[in-house]
């Protein structure tokens, strides 16, 4: 749930990138952070563990407008994708506004991003959200690799078993280059947005003016 601070008049929201390890999440972040580095706060803080990596940054984009009000401050995270750190994503999902799924393209990582995407289901539950309730985007990074002649899958065939049911929007993208990763933030960003303004009620009767 999205944390009203009533005198600076700032609302903050949480976005998660989540999927399997390996996958592209932090090069998602890197990246978001390199080419909006003038609208964040402080630097990106880093938490090795063992083959994965969990980060966080504070991200004030520019253009998203007010709630009530209020300006809006983003907290972006990852998490660690394996399955032994599970408890890790427990810890950084909680409080979660809105979730990037970012699911490997690879052929060989099918299973991975299948699992990694129940889990997300589970781990929602115990906080009593919702898969298909809260705001979420789906991205299939690694699409530069088919030009390797590396196996990737076909996007129609990652949307049928990954996005059949949730019909959640999705991008194709290579978070190497960049390329669909600003797009992917924004549409989730609007999502989570457009949501807390329907949530948030709360917050006019604590300060804030629309």
């Amino acid at each position: 749930m999205a944390v009203f601070n009533p005198r600076d008049k700032v609302i903050e929201c949480k976005i998660v990138y989540y999927g399997p390890g390996r996958g592209g999440k932090t090069t998602n972040l890197e990246y978001v952070f390199k080419t909006g580095e003038k609208y964040t706060e402080g630097k990106m803080v880093s938490i090795n563990t063992k083959g994965d990596r969990t980060l966080f940054f504070d991200f004030l984009p520019i253009g998203l407008g007010k709630i009530k009000g209020c300006d809006i401050k983003v907290q972006i995270f990852t998490v660690p994708g394996q399955a032994k750190y599970r408890s890790t994503r427990k810890m950084v999902l909680k409080g979660v506004d809105g979730v990037v799924f970012v699911a490997d393209s690879l052929k060989i990582r099918r299973k991975e991003n299948l699992l990694s995407l129940i889990d997300l289901q589970e781990n929602l539950a115990e906080q009593d959200k919702n898969l298909f309730k809260i705001p979420l985007v789906i991205q299939y990074n690694k699409r530069d690799l088919a030009k390797e002649k590396i196996p990737v899958m076909p996007v129609n065939s990652m949307e049928q078993y990954l996005n059949n049911k949730l019909r959640a929007p999705s991008f194709e993208t290579s978070a190497v280059s960049g390329i669909g990763v600003g797009i992917t933030l924004k549409k989730c960003l609007s999502l989570t947005l457009s949501n807390l303004h329907r949530e948030l009620n709360w917050a006019q009767e604590e300060g804030c003016h629309a």
